[in-house]
C-alpha cells in the first residue's frame, strides 16, 4: 500500500495516510478542536483511523492521555509510527480492536466501558447495506458499518465514558436525528453544532457533544461557517485548522 505524507495543523503534524482510500481531513481536526480541556483527563477516539483527531488533540492539549481504538491493520501500523513520527509517544497510544468485541476483550486491551473523561468519534457514514460498495476495501470500512450498526457505535460510544464524561460525535448533517436517537437516555446536555461550508449553504457536517448522566436541555449552537465568499477559509476555521485552535460548541 502506498502512502502520502500530509502535514496538518499548519504543518506541526507530519501524518502518513494511504494513498487511496479513506483519507482524514478537516473532519478530524474539528473533532479533536472541539473536546474540552481538562489536566490529565483520559481520552478515547473510537475508529481513529491513522490517529489524526488523536494526534491533533494531543498537539493541543499536552497532558491528555489518548487511546486510538481502531480496527484495520493497516491504519493501526500507520498510526503507531505517526505517533512516533510526531514524538507523542508519551500522550497518544493506538489500539487495534473493534467495538463490536465483547467488553471483557476490550478492558484486557485497557478500552474498558466507562472508563475516558472524554470520548470522540467519527463512525462510518453509511448502512453497508444501503450503498454501494467502493472497489477500495480501507475506503468502505470507513465509511460503511458492517459488523456493528450506528446504534451499536453510538450505544458503546456512549457507554466508553465515564458518567459526567463528555461524548463527541461528528457526523453528516442529515444524520442528526438519527444521531439523537440513537444517544437518548445516554447523554443530556446535547449541543448540536453545524459546520456551514459558507454562507447561505446548508450544513454537510455536525458537531453533536453531550454529557454522559446529564439532565440539562437540548442546544442548537449557531455554529461555524467554514469558507468566505471569496474563497478561502475564514479567519476561526483558519485559526483551528491552521493553528490548532479550540473550537468552543457551547456550555456542555
Amino acid at each position: 500500500m502506498n502512502f502520502t505524507d500530509d502535514g496538518f495543523l499548519g504543518g506541526r503534524l507530519k501524518v502518513l495516510q494511504p494513498e487511496k482510500g479513506y483519507r482524514a481531513g478537516i473532519d478530524a481536526v474539528m473533532l479533536a478542536a472541539s473536546l474540552p480541556s481538562l489536566p490529565g483527563a483520559r481520552v478515547l477516539d473510537v475508529g481513529a483511523g491513522v490517529g489524526v483527531a488523536s494526534l491533533c488533540l494531543a498537539s493541543r492539549c499536552a497532558d491528555v492521555n489518548v487511546t486510538g481504538l481502531e480496527l484495520q491493520p493497516n491504519l493501526v501500523e500507520a498510526a503507531r509510527e505517526n505517533i512516533q513520527r510526531n514524538d507523542l509517544q508519551t500522550t497518544v497510544k493506538i489500539v487495534r480492536g473493534s467495538i463490536g468485541e465483547k467488553a471483557a476483550a476490550l478492558a484486557d486491551k485497557d478500552v474498558a466501558y466507562g472508563s475516558f473523561d472524554h470520548v470522540m468519534t467519527n463512525p462510518p457514514f453509511y448502512d453497508a447495506d444501503k450503498v454501494w460498495s467502493s472497489p477500495d476495501e480501507s475506503k468502505a470500512t470507513a465509511h460503511a458499518f458492517e459488523d456493528v450498526s450506528l446504534e451499536e457505535w453510538l450505544r458503546v460510544t456512549c457507554a466508553m465514558a465515564k458518567p459526567k464524561g463528555t461524548v463527541t460525535i461528528i457526523h453528516r448533517a442529515d444524520a442528526l436525528p438519527e444521531l439523537l436517537k440513537g444517544v437518548e437516555g445516554k447523554l443530556g446536555g446535547l449541543i448540536a453544532f453545524p459546520l456551514w461550508p459558507s454562507v447561505g449553504k446548508d450544513a454537510n457536517r455536525i458537531l453533536l457533544q453531550g454529557v454522559k448522566g446529564s439532565k440539562a436541555p437540548f442546544q442548537l449552537a449557531s455554529g461555524l461557517v467554514l469558507h468566505k465568499e471569496e474563497g478561502g477559509f475564514t479567519a476561526h476555521a483558519e485559526a483551528i485548522l491552521r493553528e490548532g485552535a479550540a473550537l468552543s460548541l457551547g456550555s456542555a
